[in-house]
């Protein structure tokens, strides 16, 4: 698999039913244990009703390992994800900040940054999501001239875009205000 092989995962918040088997997945894959705390997807509801599956963008220019002062953060090649050296990461946060989304999160453990890393090519929370049949989240071939991180966003941000689409604009000012 080169470049041109990488994929990402789509999110259509609109179907996403907060049933979180993404999370319980992915800590399984991870942790081998249920531990969502630990998920590298995290769901978040900021509004009732409105459920947000927040994991990383892959922006073309990665500016969360551009932080990394330790070096602790790199790309592989064949998926486009994310690797965190755990043995290297000072947890410092320096990637969080960075990143548009606000997608790195702390390990509950406190050793180190968790970042999405597509599960070695097959995402357990996109198998979970699909079997489940919600289709929040598909695996898609990344597309070259498309910005992903013009899609990153922190979880306010996107909810807001969300419950605008789905409740209208002044439902959801009302309600975030």
């Amino acid at each position: 698999m080169d470049q041109d092989d990488q994929f990402w995962i789509e999110r259509s918040y609109e179907n996403c039913s907060g049933c979180r088997r993404c999370e319980i997945s992915c800590s399984l894959y991870h942790e081998g244990k249920i531990w969502p705390e630990a998920s590298r997807i995290r769901i978040f509801m900021l509004v009732p009703g409105i459920e947000i599956p927040h994991l990383c963008f892959q922006c073309e220019d990665y500016p969360c390992v551009e932080a990394c002062p330790e070096g602790a953060l790199s790309v592989i090649v064949e998926t486009g994800a994310v690797k965190v050296d755990v043995e290297t990461c000072t947890a410092c946060g320096l990637c969080i900040t960075a990143c548009p989304g606000n997608v790195p999160h702390l390990h509950p453990d406190g050793s180190s940054i968790v970042i999405c890393d597509l599960c070695d090519g097959e995402p357990q929370c996109v198998k979970a999501c699909l079997e489940g049949k919600w289709n929040a989240l598909t695996l898609l071939p990344r597309e070259k001239g498309i910005s992903h991180k013009m899609l990153a966003a922190t979880p306010k941000e996107l909810t807001r875009k969300v419950a605008n689409y789905m409740l209208g604009e002044k439902t959801t000012k009302e309600v975030l205000e």
